[in-house]
């Protein structure tokens, strides 16, 4: 296996989602065609995908809001699970984001996901205790 990391391209979408859906990552109330194409509106330099040769095997979108950074969509084909990919993503994504001038990366992780928090303990991210909120201004249903 070769992988390879480069931007996302609109042909990606089906595979993309297909991804997403197979990662468990996909809520009914996100239309990840939606998010995909709002990702494509802001930053879609910081939408990238993993390749081997031509299939689609890995993806994270980033942003960067001038005070931090955040990370979505992270996710690999649990075919190829264990060999990297997530890590060569986000080391993608926080060498990006560094280079924008960006001080510090947060994303978050469902409290039930043990392997995902897991995986970025692994990577040297902190938890820390916070109240996450949220409100819908689109909706996508």
């Amino acid at each position: 296996m070769s992988i390879r990391i480069r931007p996302f391209e609109r042909r990606d979408t089906e595979s993309v989602v297909s991804l997403w859906h197979a990662a468990g990552l996909t809520r009914p109330w996100n239309d990840p065609r939606k998010d995909i194409e709002r990702k494509l509106q802001v930053q879609p330099e910081l939408f990238l995908v993993a390749v081997d040769a031509d299939a689609v095997v890995g993806s994270v979108m980033a942003g960067y809001d001038g005070h931090r950074g955040w990370l979505y969509y992270l996710a690999s084909d649990p075919a190829h699970r264990g060999a990297g990919i997530g890590r060569a993503l986000v080391g993608e994504a926080e060498r990006r984001l560094e280079a924008m001038g960006c001080p510090k990366v947060q994303l978050m992780v469902r409290p039930d996901n043990e392997g995902a928090r897991g995986f970025y303990d692994a990577l040297g991210y902190e938890p820390f205790e916070i109240w996450s909120t949220g409100k819908r201004l689109i909706a996508d249903a």
